[in-house]
């Protein structure tokens, strides 16, 4: 500062060096005659409270997926084939040095390849050897499931694609493990590296140190190459149960203490497709649908997932197959309004379908359903025809991919219900053929009559979904024609019925291996011929009874004289023969050295005609 500068210096760090002589006083008035400011006290903010981002026991929330991850090989449920053959590889010492786990996500490819890892590195004071009981934690099992050991590798395939990678990687391989028995690796989504990848892996994966031993998971099998896959031990693991996967809810709700209705828990199941990882998922986020100690309904799951209500898509589906467009129309109309994907509506009824038809065979029980809505299916698939429900199915897959594709998927959906609902008013294939037999016009047969007061389809589903108008209409329609019986006088008619009759493989051998002693009407003596099929007399009778109605028998001697393949062959050659002899076919050959016929044909026969009787009678055939 310069010496004439008449401010005193100041001390920064003296809070009254400030106050200078005009300084403000807090005990005098305002200099504008006010009195002096009142003290206040001081103001204290208080946040606003907010909820803890940890459950109520303060620790940090785990996900239900994460939380009850199989720990032992007994954990992992709906794997029970591939579990029983590693504990017998591993109590026999026989252990492949690399496995290859595949199926879709979350049936626990990953969890299994950690457990391998432990199971091979396994070691307690009483257990030094590689082994699938993992009850009890061994020296490596903690540092191996936190993913720190040194001796473990877990890679992702998808971010090391690259060969200098993979030749960087197995550099490594050559060199002992530090703590455990066993290098291990583990490739998951091994599909996704590249081919150099694979083929600098090959020769390391055929002869691999002997402390070296490799897992790879994969969900798109059919990528990773064969060369690959022939040096690896492959498990498959497969999609879990329904049933086994709602038992597998149970528990964890029973465990977590909260409560989802068994219902709501069937929905989950179904929607996870097999996938644990994914059931699991939905049921964390279907466990905060409602309060703490509240039991989460069925409905308030479906809404959670999207899905239709299934006992409306059933009723929806009763419609469809009774023909009753309008009510149909009008029920799916009120899914849509409450929020159903037109899509999921479709599948479900895909899945009616498909369920219907099981019940028609094996009986309502096959159907992982409440009873009520398995009685349902049950009764439809008894009143509709197993041709009808599969007319069904493949009309829904085409609308299926019609809704997925069209730029209004409620447009796509409304317009497939109309048309399946027109197709029941329509007779079957069956039932259409056997009223144009009995002499009916098919302009009336394939006649659309109107749909009924109450929109259904003249009130009954037609032969072609259901079955009780086909019964209605029979009353009006002529009775069919009975066809003539066919007359079998001689072996040839045989032959010709079966070809009639469009059964290729009887007619092929009939053919072939039948050597024909004597035909009688009901008796057929023939030798077989050698490799003839063992029921070849069985399957021929049988059809001839069926075909025919008459008993039909077959008798095996010897003494045939030649099959019909046999005889055409010989008729062949005896052909072949007369044209190679033909005066003008040896001028050729002897014109053209190495000349040779490839194939040749008989001419049709021609009536006789002036035309005809004049012309050359020496060309039998045509060569070439």
């Amino acid at each position: 500062m310069a010496a004439d500068d008449p401010t005193p210096d100041i001390d920064a760090d003296d809070p009254k060096a400030l106050d200078g002589p005009d300084a403000r006083d807090d005990l005098t008035s305002d200099m504008f005659g006010g009195p002096p400011p009142k003290e206040e006290p001081p103001v204290e903010l208080q946040a606003e409270p907010r909820e803890p981002l940890t459950d109520p026991s303060g620790a940090a929330y785990q996900v239900l997926a994460r939380k009850y991850r199989p720990r032992t090989f007994e954990d992992l449920i709906g794997q029970e084939a591939m579990v029983r053959t590693l504990t017998n590889a591993f109590a026999s010492g026989r252990i492949a040095h690399a496995f290859m786990l595949t199926g879709v996500r979350g049936v626990g490819k990953t969890t299994t390849a950690r457990l391998l890892a432990r199971a091979l590195n396994y070691e307690t004071d009483q257990i030094n050897r590689p082994s699938v009981a993992l009850s009890h934690e061994g020296r490596h099992c903690r540092a191996i499931i936190e993913g720190r050991h040194m001796d473990v590798l877990e890679l992702d395939a998808a971010s090391r694609t690259k060969v200098d990678e993979m030749r960087e990687l197995l550099d490594g391989a050559r060199y002992s493990p530090v703590e455990a028995r066993y290098k291990v690796y583990v490739i998951d989504e091994v599909h996704m590296l590249s081919t150099a990848s694979f083929n600098a892996l090959l020769k390391t994966l055929e002869e691999p140190p002997p402390h070296v031993k490799f897992i790879f998971a994969t969900t798109e099998i059919r990528k990773v190459p064969v060369t690959i896959l022939s040096r690896c031990q492959r498990f498959d693991l497969r999609r879990v149960e329904p049933d086994v996967l709602i038992q597998r809810l149970k528990s964890i709700c029973d465990a977590e203490d909260v409560r989802v209705a068994e219902e709501g828990l069937a929905l989950i199941a179904r929607a996870a497709e097999g996938s644990v990882r994914d059931a699991l998922s939905l049921l964390d986020q279907a466990i905060v649908q409602t309060d703490r100690g509240q039991t989460t309904p069925a409905a308030v799951v479906r809404d959670m997932l999207g899905l239709a209500d299934r006992a409306a898509t059933i009723a929806l589906f009763e419609q469809v197959m009774a023909g009753a467009a309008d009510a149909a129309l009008q029920q799916f109309r009120s899914l849509y309004a409450f929020g159903a994907d037109p899509v999921v509506v479709v599948n479900d009824l895909m899945d009616h379908a498909h369920g219907a038809s099981v019940c028609k065979m094996l009986g309502p029980d096959a159907l992982v359903l409440p009873k009520d809505q398995a009685a349902r299916l049950a009764a439809l698939g008894a009143e509709a025809s197993a041709g009808a429900l599969s007319r069904v199915w493949q009309m829904l897959l085409k609308a299926h991919d019609e809704a997925r594709r069209a730029p209004d998927p409620k447009a796509a959906v409304e317009m497939a219900l109309i048309r399946i609902c027109y197709a029941a008013d329509l007779p079957g294939p069956e039932e259409a053929l056997k009223r144009l037999r009995g002499g009916e016009d098919p302009a009336r047969v394939l006649a659309q009559e109107g749909p009924s007061p109450a929109g259904g389809a003249r009130g009954a589903s037609s032969s072609g979904l259901g079955g009780n108008a086909a019964l209605a209409r029979s009353t009006v329609a002529p009775a069919p024609r009975a066809e003539a019986k066919r007359v079998l006088n001689a072996f040839q008619d045989v032959v010709r019925l079966i070809e009639d009759k469009r059964d290729v493989t009887l007619k092929h051998d009939v053919e072939r291996f039948v050597r024909l002693v004597d035909f009688k009407p009901g008796l057929i003596t023939f030798e077989p011929a050698p490799g003839a099929p063992a029921n070849l007399t069985q399957r021929l009778t049988g059809r001839l009874r069926e075909w025919t109605g008459d008993r039909w028998m077959a008798e095996i001697k010897g003494g045939g004289t030649e099959s019909t393949s046999e005889r055409e062959r010989r008729e062949e050659r005896d052909a072949r023969t007369a044209l190679e002899a033909e005066p003008f076919v040896q001028a050729v050959f002897e014109a053209f050295p190495g000349a040779e016929i490839i194939a040749f044909r008989q001419r049709p026969a021609v009536a006789a005609t002036p035309e005809t009787e004049t012309g050359d009678e020496g060309d039998e055939g045509d060569a070439e």
